[in-house]
């Protein structure tokens, strides 16, 4: 079976310029082929983790692969799927954002022996001088044609401004500088970036004479169509410090039962025999696949030994045997118990996002501390609710956090 194959097996494959050129450049070629990501946080999210799944497959096809951090891109900001223009970041905020961009990236990909190149696109876009970069590569880009787009489309009533109309001509201006350096004759990247990616094809193919396409994934949604990855807290970061591996390992143990298959084909590299097999079966046994997920996907992102605590300490939570120290936890002192009821303590923790969400949670009977169902809605914590200095908050049947007294 060759990569194209693989990736249309396990469900990557969601649109392609010339389907039956790729096809046989990945299956019978070694080509260069580029994916960029753009800075505008310090750390990865799980739609990033997809296509570095995508990539590290066909990396081991025998394929080189670009990865590009968007330092100059960034500059701009992508309007695709906005209603507002994105906040605009210093140079300083985004040289940092890339660093840190850079050090997740290379946990996915093997970069000695030439295998991958990590680039950053501000190398050329802020050496650019207007009016040259005008005459040379924006003449070759039609109005009409760019206002079709559905990057664009979607924020003509609210307005676009001309900063943002240069996005699509910077990301097909880094297709053919990739392909003059490094001949790289393949995008790859998230299907919400098709309208963005295809004009490098036509830029390349004006400027150099050459073939190159583009290929995107698809995007990582549920089964009811919406996109995976939001918490209360916030995007699934892949960043420790913004997610910690152990609340990463929950939000994969606890996906919906139509969403197993999905994810285990997406983001782990089981054979698809063993994925047809864990997503197959039903109740307690298809909660062992969602375990098998979450430790897959922690260990691919985080390592082994993280991945190996947040399963220990998941079990934790039901067997109240195991080691709890890799479970998410908040330090409190004496003063922070001052008039802080369960409601203020669930915001704390990041259980809920509002006190007001908190108030429900707590009127639905589904808020317990060390094990007890808490039923006052006004009920202030006190050092009495602590054992051993430690108490144990849980939201739900899923949710727990561990509270410690310092």
């Amino acid at each position: 079976m060759g990569v194209w194959e693989t990736l249309q097996e396990r469900g990557f494959i969601a649109q392609c310029s010339n389907e039956e050129e790729v096809r046989n450049w990945l299956n019978n070629e070694k080509i260069t082929m580029y994916c960029g990501y753009d800075p505008t946080a310090d750390s990865l999210h799980v739609g990033h983790f997809l296509t570095l799944m995508a990539l590290s497959h066909m990396q081991k096809a025998g394929h080189k692969v670009i990865t590009l951090v968007g330092g100059g891109t960034a500059s701009i900001g992508d309007p695709s799927g906005k209603d507002d223009m994105r906040k605009m970041l210093t140079i300083e905020d985004l040289d940092h954002n890339a660093v840190c961009l850079k050090n997740q990236i290379s946990r996915f990909l093997d970069y000695s022996d030439d295998k991958a190149i990590m680039a950053n696109n501000a190398d050329w876009l802020r050496k650019l001088e207007y009016l040259p970069f005008l005459r040379d590569i924006a003449v070759h880009f039609s109005v009409n044609r760019m206002l079709s787009a559905e990057c664009y489309k979607s924020r003509m009533e609210k307005g676009l401004t001309l900063l943002e109309f240069n996005y699509l001509v910077m990301q097909s201006y880094d297709f053919l500088e990739l392909y003059r350096r490094h001949n790289c004759v393949l995008q790859v990247g998230g299907n919400d970036q098709w309208s963005n990616m295809i004009g490098g094809i036509d830029l390349i193919r004006k400027k150099e004479r050459a073939s190159a396409n583009v290929l995107t994934f698809t995007l990582l949604t549920n089964s009811e169509g919406k996109k995976m990855g939001k918490t209360v807290g916030g995007a699934v970061w892949l960043n420790p410090e913004k997610m910690s591996p152990y609340d990463f390992f929950q939000y994969w143990r606890n996906v919906g039962d139509e969403d197993v298959k999905k994810c285990l084909s997406l983001l782990t590299f089981l054979p698809m025999d063993e994925v047809e097999r864990l997503s197959s079966v039903e109740g307690a046994e298809l909660n062992k696949s969602k375990e098998i997920l979450a430790f897959e996907t922690t260990k691919l992102v985080h390592g082994e030994e993280e991945a190996k605590k947040a399963l220990e300490a998941s079990k934790a939570l039901f067997t109240g045997n195991a080691d709890r120290s890799s479970m998410p936890t908040t330090e409190l002192t004496s003063s922070d118990l001052t008039e802080l009821d369960i409601c203020a303590l669930l915001v704390k923790v990041g259980l809920v996002p509002s006190k007001s969400e908190g108030r429900r949670a707590v009127e639905q009977g589904g808020v317990k501390i060390n094990e007890e169902k808490v039923t006052d809605v006004k009920k202030l914590i006190s050092k009495t609710d602590f054992d051993n200095n430690e108490l144990l908050i849980q939201k739900g049947k899923k949710k727990f956090h561990l509270v410690k007294l310092i």
